[in-house]
């Protein structure tokens, strides 16, 4: 918790209930509470666990009263604070990601790769409440996808243990997960659900690292977690865990559909299927200055992982042709992001007819998107205008 929402919390009366407060853009010149009058309020930014209200009063023995408004929302987080002024609630956005490009660049002694990639965060996201447990032993995960693993398979579990070693905290917690990223996507969407995880431990043992710590301790338990300790758009390097923030973000109001069908890729077994010698040759720095310069077109956005997974799972090389045929002009590029199997078409929210029309896109998974990123020392916010996933069923319930 921020010190001076600490501060200000401590040092005033503050209640959730005290005053029945104006909306913004509907405040009076005086109203009452009490037998204080109050002349105006006003807004106090920079607290990042809810909007904190000054009110100016007539009465010359208490200048102000805080007020605590817990439906409002400042930076898409939301938390709650007990009577010893201790965070014991939070819900946090938990987004994921699409590769733009991804270069294989080599094979590693520890037997992973080496890539080249721009990871970008994108609005589609899960949302994560975190409850401090009242008994010191153990970390409780519900969640509303049957199949996806509660206990230390889980990432999120696994993130929180870090923290607690690292940090030697005896914070447990339980957690509900509303999932909303398909699993088994190319997404990282439990790359994301870590990452939050570890950022919301360090919340409740009131920042006691920098974000720079948790970034490099991710490392240790998943290659694309330090990524979303970045602004949300970054070049990675190495195993993934490589990160360098970009000078540049792509724009917010460019949008995206995902398409994503019922099969996973396993990316164990693309990695199998991996030949370097049928790699491209395309320097990935080239695409990164294009991308900077020109924007997003069909020629950078390269996956070196597209025909092993395509090797994988035939269909989706079917979806991905059949997406860039019937969408000529609608898209700037259609590719596939990480190692699959979500296939990404750029410039337009709106799918290709077929998945509507055809039987066999009956069970796809289908949402619009858009880029994302974080303000600095703030978590990631769901984008209010997020019209949510057109999808027709429950994510994908396989993986983790």
């Amino acid at each position: 918790m921020a010190s001076f929402s600490n501060h200000l919390i401590s040092s005033f009366s503050c209640s959730r209930r005290s005053a029945s407060l104006p909306r913004r853009g509907n405040t009076p010149s005086i109203f009452r509470h009490g037998h204080y009058s109050f002349k105006s309020w006003s807004e106090v930014s920079g607290n990042k666990y809810g909007r904190i209200l000054i009110c100016a009063a007539e009465t010359g023995r208490r200048q102000v009263e805080i007020v605590y408004d817990p439906e409002e929302r400042f930076s898409g987080l939301e938390g709650e604070v007990d009577d010893n002024n201790k965070l014991s609630r939070l819900t946090l956005f938990s987004p994921c990601k699409i590769n733009v490009f991804l270069r294989i660049t080599g094979k590693r002694n520890d037997g992973f790769h080496d890539l080249a990639s721009l990871f970008h965060v994108i609005s589609l996201g899960d949302t994560i409440k975190f409850s401090l447990s009242p008994l010191k032993r153990k970390d409780r995960l519900s969640t509303n996808v049957p199949g996806v693993p509660v206990d230390d398979r889980n990432l999120i579990i696994r993130a929180l243990n870090l923290y607690r070693k690292k940090t030697g905290t005896n914070n447990f917690f339980q957690i509900e997960l509303d999932k909303k990223v398909p699993t088994g996507a190319g997404l990282g969407g439990g790359s994301s659900n870590a990452a939050t995880a570890l950022w919301a431990a360090n919340q409740f043992s009131r920042s006691l690292v920098t974000e720079k710590e948790l970034q490099d301790w991710s490392g240790e338990i998943g290659s694309d977690i330090p990524f979303f300790f970045s602004n949300g758009a970054a070049y990675c390097t190495g195993r993934g865990e490589v990160v360098k923030e970009l000078p540049f973000a792509l724009p917010k109001d460019l949008p995206m559909v995902l398409i994503k069908p019922q099969e996973a890729c396993p990316t164990a077994e693309v990695y199998k299927r991996l030949h370097l010698g049928k790699t491209s040759s395309v320097d990935p720095l080239t695409l990164l200055e294009k991308i900077s310069l020109n924007g997003i077109s069909q020629d950078v956005c390269i996956n070196d992982l597209e025909p092993p997974a395509f090797d994988v799972l035939p269909s989706l090389k079917k979806l991905k042709q059949r997406v860039l045929a019937a969408g000529r002009g609608q898209y700037s590029a259609v590719f596939m992001s990480g190692s699959g199997s979500t296939i990404v078409g750029i410039g337009s929210p709106d799918p290709p007819q077929l998945v509507y029309d055809e039987d066999e896109y009956n069970d796809v998974f289908i949402t619009e998107a858009s880029f994302l990123t974080r303000q600095q020392n703030q978590w990631y916010a769901e984008p209010t205008s997020s019209t949510g996933s057109l999808s027709r069923e429950e994510p994908s319930q396989t993986g983790k």
